[in-house]
């Protein structure tokens, strides 16, 4: 049997969008993008804040139960990176963050179809394929 593997979408966007989208506040443009993603049930998030999500659970439950703690807090604390990941957003489909690959298709050839005009700089596509992603470092 065949493996099925699941999709991810992720945009970067300039960063006057990256800042309406943050903060949910005016951008040319942005009421388009938000349409388009309405029309799958998905949204956008921030993969500097989800960064800093994970950080703080970590911070609150324990730093041992998450492996990749430290690869996290110094990306955050390193401003390229930080300047990186607050222009590059995660879409979630109906709440999740991988999908099927019918609906992450759609999303991938819309988005595609709106960068340059709204602000999107650019649109990828990933996979949960093991070999396709670096795993996690293993622990200490």
């Amino acid at each position: 049997m065949a493996e099925t593997w699941q999709f991810q979408i992720r945009i970067t966007v300039v960063p006057g969008l990256a800042d309406a989208l943050r903060a949910h506040g005016p951008y040319e443009g942005r009421d388009l993008l938000e349409a388009l993603l309405q029309e799958r049930n998905a949204s956008l998030k921030c993969q500097f804040d989800a960064f800093a999500e994970y950080v703080e659970e970590a911070e609150s439950a324990g730093r041992d139960r998450y492996p990749l703690y430290q690869w996290t807090k110094d990306t955050l604390d390193n401003p390229e990176k930080k300047a990186k990941y607050l222009k590059s957003f995660t879409v979630y489909v109906r709440g999740e963050e991988v999908y099927d690959r019918e609906t992450a298709d759609w999303l991938h050839a819309r988005l595609s179809a709106l960068a340059g005009k709204v602000g999107i700089e650019s649109v990828s596509r990933f996979d949960t394929n093991p070999a396709n992603n670096p795993q996690p470092p293993a622990g200490k």
